[in-house]
This record gives C-alpha cells, structure tokens and sequence, in this order.
C-alpha cells in the first residue's frame, strides 16, 4: 500500500467517525426521545450476465469473500458508513446506514468498485426496507398490566425480559423494557419512526402502565378474578 492511499484512508475513517458522531444525537418527541441506530435496504442492478464476485475480491483487497460459507461479498464503506453484501445476481442488501438518505451516495460508491474490476452494471433501484431505532420513555413500565391492557401485546418474560408490541398504525413493532427502553423496527422513512414512538408514549400514559417506581412488580404473578 502507498504511503498516499494510507494517508486517505486514515482521513476517510476519521471522517467517518465525525460523521457517526454527528449523527449520535437523539430526537426529543413529547417527553420520549430516539435516535436511528441502522438503515436497511435492499438494492437491484442492472447485468449483462452474473457478476464474478471473484473478480471483485482479487481487485479489491479490504472486501470478504468465502463461497464456501456465505454466498455473497461483504463490501464496506467508510463514508457514509455502511457495510454492503453484493450477490451474483445483481442484488445488494445495504445496513449499517445512520440515514435513508445516504443510501444513493453509498450505493453510487459500491458500483464505482464493482466497475474498477471491469464489471458492467447500471440502473440501481434502492429500496429502503426497515429503519431500526432505540429510545427511551424516561418512565418504567409495567408489563405484566401492559400486556393485559394493549391489544397486540405479547409478554412472555421466562423467554425474553422485553414486551413485543405490533403497533397497528403506522404499522411498526416495539420491544418494550420496564426500564422504559424502548426498540423500534419495521418502519421505513424516518417520519414513520417518529410518530410511532410519540403514539406509543401517549399510549402507555394514557393507559396507566407508565409507573415512577415499578419495585418487583414485574416478577409478580396476575390474579384474574
């Protein structure tokens, strides 16, 4: 490696921490905040014929390529920071994105590597598929009377110590804590994101299930009379 391509590299990756670091700051909704921790989606190109990802792996030495334990190549990209598998067929699954709105750059730069190993490909159709985020409802939250209380609410805590809430509209799914932490997926734009979480924070309030001290409440049994 040249002494200039190790210069690049080192400031690409320090202003992809910046990046990251820019965009670790949380969205504040009614008393609940969130912040996007990933971006997925998923993308189609346009081939004359299947892709040689063995092509691709001999031009470019930071890629991973093991047919024998993953059919795809994992390309990464500093800036925005993302990590792409490409398969043969001229699809692409792209995570690791802090923004819907980064995929055209990210993906614009994976097939400027793919045409350096002198593959043809065109025509990109990016879909966003799920936008996955964390927050807080800086309350505790009784679960054992949420998962009575909230339709589309199952609570299962000798499996798993989380709540799974299937929001109807806008349609997305929630992992609850009694903590008050929350995870979102399903949604794919941002706004959808963002209303989810302000419903979901009315709800449990409006519900009664948000509680300033919740003691062992969630290690207690239910009495149905």
């Amino acid at each position: 490696m040249t002494e200039e391509k190790e210069v690049k590299e080192v400031k690409d990756e320090k202003e992809a921490k910046k990046d990251v670091a820019s965009d670790d700051r949380r969205e504040e909704v009614e008393g609940a905040d969130y912040k996007i921790e990933n971006v997925v989606a998923t993308v189609v190109v346009e081939i004359t014929e299947k892709i040689d990802l063995n092509i691709i792996a001999r031009k470019h030495a930071d890629v991973e390529y093991n047919p024998e334990r993953f059919p795809g190549l994992v390309m990464r990209i500093l800036k925005p920071k993302a990590t792409i598998l490409i398969f043969s067929t001229g699809k692409m699954v792209v995570t690791g994105m802090r923004k819907a709105s980064e995929a055209d750059r990210v993906v614009e730069k994976v097939l400027k590597n793919i045409r350096k190993a002198g593959i043809k490909v065109s025509n990109p159709e990016i879909t966003i598929q799920n936008i996955v985020a964390s927050g807080d409802l800086h309350t505790n939250i009784d679960l054992n009377m949420a998962a009575i209380v909230m339709e589309y609410a199952m609570y299962e805590p000798e499996v798993f110590p989380g709540l799974i809430y299937r929001m109807q509209d806008p349609k997305t799914v929630f992992l609850i804590f009694s903590t008050g932490r929350i995870v979102c997926t399903g949604a794919k734009k941002k706004e959808i994101v963002r209303e989810a979480v302000r419903k979901l924070n009315k709800e449990v309030r409006d519900l009664g299930v948000a509680k300033k001290e919740l003691g062992n409440i969630d290690y207690q049994d239910i009495t149905f009379i």
